[in-house]
């Protein structure tokens, strides 16, 4: 990302991570048939084509290396595995813990952001919006299913200690995100041949690919990056719980459906969720409003 774009309020690069996030399902969608490990793989190699400009800040210690690769490998094949081993709906619906994650976990990664009643309420706003959401009011968990629910829930608490180790790394250039997607991409291309039947992209599928790798695989984790490192994490776990939403809208707009009412009641508990833990606070005296200064 350009220096334009870490000057950009903490709120406006998570929301356009999340407008980002949103078209995900969308893409997918003209690329079904693709096997997912081969689809991430891809699609992460495309992502870390958007820092290449600025390569020579790929440079950081191995453990930073291994946080963001580790991270973004972990978090897909999780999640994957999760979508083959349990019913999507209930998988989903797991998986979108994730946002709750980073609000009650920030407070173990920085001592000065206590969790508040007001995040808490905010956060729980948002993921009874995504429940009721994905559900449709139904779900049934079965324990046959097990297995795929624990990676679903691997998957969420994956991306939460992900993105909260990252927000510790000020320091660090968000351009790595581009060795990290790079290298999460080689990873999940080996999974694919391993585990994966063979497959031959069809040339109708490239510029779909080229937009899912590029935006929502691409962009979107830049952003994140960014909006994390000098935002608060308890606002923007909140804000994150608008990718369902915008997702389902977005899927509705090109024919996947209409939006019944259980999708309305969803879209009023996000949206008050989201208002609620983005609304500025009180802040102490002497506290700072962020650990990271802009870079």
């Amino acid at each position: 990302m350009n220096k334009r774009a870490h000057q950009l309020p903490p709120t406006v690069l998570a929301l356009s991570a999340v407008l980002l996030w949103s078209s995900f399902a969308a893409l997918s969608v003209r690329l079904r048939g693709v096997p997912p490990l081969l689809l991430a793989g891809t699609a992460l190699l495309i992502g870390s084509c958007v820092s290449l400009h600025r390569v020579r800040e790929w440079r950081a210690p191995w453990r930073v290396v291994a946080l963001g690769a580790g991270g973004l490998f972990t978090y897909h094949l999780a999640l994957f595995l999760a979508l083959r081993l349990a019913p999507a709906v209930e998988a989903n619906l797991l998986n979108y813990l994730w946002p709750l994650l980073i609000v009650v976990l920030t407070p173990a990664f920085f001592r000065d952001r206590a969790l508040t009643r007001r995040h808490a309420a905010a956060a729980l706003l948002g993921f009874a919006g995504a429940a009721l959401l994905v559900t449709g009011g139904r779900a049934a968990f079965d324990a046959t299913h097990l297995p795929g629910y624990l990676l679903a829930v691997a998957a969420a608490l994956t991306w939460a200690l992900y993105s909260l180790a990252s927000s510790r790394l000020g320091a660090v250039s968000t351009s790595l995100v581009g060795l990290s997607c790079a290298l999460a991409g080689a990873l999940a291309l080996g999974a694919h041949f391993v585990f994966e039947p063979a497959w031959t992209f069809a040339a109708r599928d490239l510029p779909w690919l080229a937009l899912l790798g590029l935006g929502p695989m691409g962009l979107a984790f830049f952003a994140w990056d960014a909006a994390l490192k000098r935002g608060d994490p308890r606002a923007i776990g909140s804000l994150s719980y608008l990718t369902p939403l915008l997702s389902t809208a977005l899927l509705a707009a090109t024919g996947g459906g209409r939006p019944g009412a259980a999708a309305l009641g969803a879209m009023g508990l996000i949206v008050g969720g989201a208002v609620l833990g983005s609304w500025p606070g009180r802040r102490a005296p002497g506290s700072r409003q962020s650990l990271n200064p802009p870079r």
